[in-house]
Order: C-alpha cells, then structure tokens, then sequence
C-alpha cells in the first residue's frame, strides 16, 4: 500500500493540504476542531511525519510562509478595496525573502468575527475600517494583529501603523506661511473623521503659532463610514459660501483629504473664485486618480501608501514572529511635500 501524502490526510479530515501542513509544522495555529480531526486521520493511518533534517529535496532558505489576513470592518466585499489588494500583491512580490499567503475579509459589521480568525485559521490579521467591538476584540485573544490607517480612538489596545497626521497639519501651516500667507483657512467636510480631526486641530495650532489669522470651515459632524466617503456636493456648495462671506478673505486653503477637493473647487469656481488667482491650496492626500483629474493641480502631501503598506506587513510579520514581546508599538509614516511640475520647475530655476 503506497505510503500516505499529506494530500490523502487533507480529503479525509476536509481541510486543506495547508492546514495539514500548519498541524505538522506549527499547531498551536490551527483551531482545536481541525487539530483534532487531522491528527485523528494520521493516527488511524500511522502517519507519522519525517523529521525536517531527514526530509528528501533541497532545504529551502526561505522562511516559512505566513498566513496573514486582511480585515476590513464594518464593509461588504465590493471592488473598490482592489487597491488595497494591489499594494499588498507588490509588497508581496517585492520581497522574495518574506513568504506570505494573503487573504482578505470582510464583515458588515464591527460586532462580527471572520470565522477565519476566530478559528485561528491564519497566523495574523491586518485590521482596516471601523474599530471591532471590544467582544470582538476580547474573541480576538493572542492572535496577533496590527491597525492599518488612522486609528478610530487613540485607546485602540494593539499595535498600529498610521500616517503621521499631526506631521500633516503642521507641513501645510509652514507651506502656506513660508508662501506669505497672512490669512490662512482649513475646509473639511468631514470633521468626525480621526484622521481630519487630528491634521485640522495640528493645522490650525501650527497657523497660530507661526502668527497666522486661522479660519476653521468645518461641515457638520455625522456618521462616517471610514471605508467609503462619497462627497457631497452640496454641502461643498455651503463650504464654498462660508469661505467667500470671510472679510478679509483668506489667500491660503488646506484641504485635509482630497476625495471632495474636486466637488470643493468646483463650488468655488461657481461662487466666482479660481484655486490659482484667488487663493492657493495645498491637499493633505494624493490620490493620483483624483489629482490628475483635477483642472488646476495644487501642492499635496502625499501620506506614502505604498511604504504604509510596507510597514504594516513588516510590522505584522515582526510581531508573529516575536507574541511575547510586551508593550504596544506605534508607527508613524510622515507625509511628503509633492510640487506641480510647474511649481517645481520654478524652484530649480
């Protein structure tokens, strides 16, 4: 009778070749049911697995992959997340030393629990969206896991990596002093949003500092679903008269995010006002399928996505590989200073 493939074992306990390995090789990561299943089928069969050292072939150098998932809470499964998924397809492929399965989860909800991590069916999750509930959370355990983004509350128990918004707000204040702005005036449709809220308040603090007369143009605080924000022209449509009924008028615009920059200046130029005569913008995100869609296109701080991304892999990898270590660890990703051609031109000339 030919011997037993780790295939045959996957049939006959209905789970994957995968899980089979992960019972073999690292078993406090498979949920209890599914040991207790595979190791049934290779007791009954008298499998017994060969010793790494002894194991035929070439014995790779690389690590051991990783399963990590991707948790987005509180958001159905739509195509609009494919960037996220691009990013980590070429982190994944960037880096040939780092093994790593990607899965990406969705749930309507932040009372729910994929049943991929409530099984511990990989071996850590990247968390994106809402904030899970803390019964969540609590269901979470051990399982390592890593906030992507701007977090929701500054109490959120676990590690994080997030773009430097406080670095935001103070880069756009010292871009619009450093041009001779006097008057400067921060508009945001989206003030209950974490990540405006803080480069608003580091904006307007930084403006003041540098002796700027600051006006704060704010919309009405509402529920926001951190995933999907859809502009709203009308109200770009009271931001835009807000902004022209100030006497004297401020010269300087910050626009903390850029997804309703596009609907903000085409209110102005309804109200009789051009971003490049009668007032100069700066953006706090660059979105290049926004940006380029744009008639005039403004300074903007790019928040580096590509190397977020990067970080948190990185930091996600880090932490499965080191779960004792103690404390909570925060990453920062600063923003960057991106010019109009034009504008960068004139500089090095």
């Amino acid at each position: 009778m030919p011997p037993l493939l780790i295939a045959d074992i996957a049939r006959k306990a209905k789970v994957s070749p995968a899980t089979v390995s992960r019972v073999i090789n690292q078993p406090h990561l498979v949920a209890a049911d599914r040991l207790e299943r595979v190791r049934s089928v290779m007791s009954a069969a008298d499998y017994v697995p060969t010793p790494l050292h002894r194991r035929r072939g070439p014995k790779s150098r690389l690590a051991t992959p990783k399963n990590i998932a991707v948790w987005f809470v509180g958001a159905k499964k739509n195509s609009s997340f494919n960037w996220f998924q691009d990013q980590l397809l070429q982190t994944q492929h960037s880096n040939d030393r780092q093994r790593l399965e990607i899965s990406v989860l969705f749930t309507d909800t932040p009372d729910d629990l994929p049943r991929a991590l409530a099984e511990r069916q990989v071996d850590g999750v990247i968390i994106q969206g809402m904030e899970p509930s803390a019964a969540c959370m609590a269901k979470l355990g051990d399982l390592p896991h890593v906030w992507f983004m701007t977090r929701r509350s500054l109490s959120f128990p676990g590690d994080y990596v997030e773009p430097d918004n406080d670095a935001n707000g103070r880069m756009a204040a010292n871009y619009l002093h450093q041009h001779a702005h006097k008057s400067v005036a921060v508009i945001a449709a989206d003030p209950g949003y974490s990540a405006v809220s803080q480069r608003v308040t580091a904006f307007v603090d930084q403006a003041k500092t540098l002796g700027l007369t600051v006006h704060s143009i704010l919309g009405k605080s509402k529920p926001v679903n951190f995933l999907e924000i859809v502009p709203v022209h009308d109200e770009s449509d009271v931001l835009a008269k807000r902004f022209c009924q100030l006497s004297p008028r401020p010269t300087g615009v910050y626009v903390p995010v850029d997804h309703f920059c596009g609907s903000l200046f085409r209110s102005m130029r309804l109200a009789g006002l051009k971003s490049d005569r009668d007032f100069e913008a700066i953006l706090g995100n660059l979105n290049p399928v926004i940006y380029h869609n744009l008639d005039h296109l403004p300074p903007a701080l790019d928040i580096n996505l590509t190397t977020l991304v990067r970080k948190v892999v990185d930091h996600l990898v880090w932490r499965i590989d080191n779960p004792k270590t103690l404390g909570r660890i925060g990453v920062c990703v600063a923003p960057t200073l991106v010019l109009p051609a034009s504008q960068a031109n004139q500089m090095i000339a």
